[in-house]
């Protein structure tokens, strides 16, 4: 099917900003699909034999130490209000020690006048900054174009992210998803920085892991279904998508399962997509992940009380992750990713097999 006209930077920068408002003013999370990580219990330890003070929750991802394995994923950019969300974010990541991510650089392949907008590095000089880039853009860019968006912000990773359900639902999104495995192959051959692909709130299933693995992908961000819907935004954005996007508001593999899909494959693997605290994390690195990201939180936080707002988001999510680590004797990050779990019966329905032996009976 053909693809659809280019749309003007002018109408990149209003999506932008809609989306940002949506963010802060709807409810854009999904209707009635749970993210399954209340069927996640880790076991409790009576008898941790640590202080809270002893715990430590560093991390190592991409080449860096991290003071904890959480990353504010990509948001925004392109406008002088996405900029002003960028720099003060990237702050708040700087200062806690944690991953950033800035939202899709599309704008900024448009209208190049707008790199400027996606420019934290000063604000982060020492944490992960990972850059942003959609698959549809994706196809027309030559190795020298994903270059520069990395060496503009100095990035340590790239995220080429799948957003299908949005493009369907958006009216002027594309229709046309042919060639993706083929960019992610040329990007782990030849970029200078790790490729990470990224979802947006549809989950990863196993059969699109293994896909990415054998490319030469081996970071992944599940962004599972259960938190904010991009398919959601988009309906309340557009008035004709809006049918559409009631039908496919809770659409894609819950995170907690997305997490159990990928299992297993030597992926270096990012939770995001509905997580909401400390324990979501803890549950998130329990069930394998390395690093959980969130966005929507962080970014109503900021709204409603600016970088002191954000800064005390952060700290509390860490604080419950501390929590978990003690009540599972955890000491380390690395101990509580092999701490016991007991999963419920919803959950255990995505693990991979379990359909395939459902069918045989």
């Amino acid at each position: 099917m053909a693809r659809r006209e280019r749309p003007s930077p002018g109408e990149i920068a209003a999506r932008k900003q809609a989306h940002l408002d949506l963010c802060l003013r709807e409810d854009v999370e999904a209707a009635s699909k749970t993210t399954l990580f209340e069927e996640v219990e880790l076991v409790h330890d009576a008898l941790p034999d640590l202080a809270f003070e002893d715990l430590d929750t560093r991390t190592r991802w991409l080449g860096k130490e991290l003071a904890a394995p959480l990353v504010i994923t990509g948001m925004t950019g392109g406008t002088r209000a996405a900029f002003q969300v960028n720099r003060d974010l990237a702050r708040v990541a700087e200062d806690a020690g944690i991953a950033f991510g800035v939202g899709s650089q599309r704008a900024m392949q448009n209208r190049p006048s707008s790199e400027w907008t996606y420019r934290v590095r000063e604000y982060a000089p020492s944490t992960v900054v990972l850059a942003n880039i959609g698959i549809g853009q994706a196809r027309d860019m030559v190795l020298e174009q994903f270059e520069a968006l990395v060496e503009a912000l100095a990035a340590d990773g790239l995220c080429v992210h799948l957003n299908v359900a949005q493009e369907l639902v958006q009216p002027e999104g594309d229709r046309s998803f042919v060639g993706g495995t083929r960019i992610f192959r040329r990007l782990a051959r030849g970029l200078s920085v790790p490729v990470l692909a990224k979802e947006t709130g549809c989950g990863l299933s196993r059969s699109v892991a293994e896909r990415l693995r054998a490319a030469g992908v081996r970071h992944v961000d599940v962004a599972g279904a259960g938190g904010t819907s991009w398919v959601r935004i988009e309906a309340l954005r557009a008035s004709e998508a809006g049918r559409l996007g009631a039908v496919y508001r809770d659409w894609g593999v819950p995170t907690a399962a997305s997490l159990l899909q990928v299992a297993g494959l030597r992926l270096s693997v990012v939770a995001s997509g509905g997580i909401r605290s400390g324990l979501d994390v803890a549950r998130a690195l329990a069930l394998g992940a390395h690093v959980a990201g969130t966005a929507l939180p962080v970014y109503r936080a900021y709204q409603e009380g600016g970088i002191d707002g954000a800064r005390s988001l952060v700290a509390e999510l860490v604080r419950e992750l501390r929590v978990a680590m003690l009540l599972t004797g955890s000491r380390t990050v690395a101990e509580l990713r092999r701490t016991e779990t007991v999963l419920g019966d919803r959950l255990l329905r995505w693990r991979p097999g379990a359909r395939a032996t459902r069918r045989k009976r």
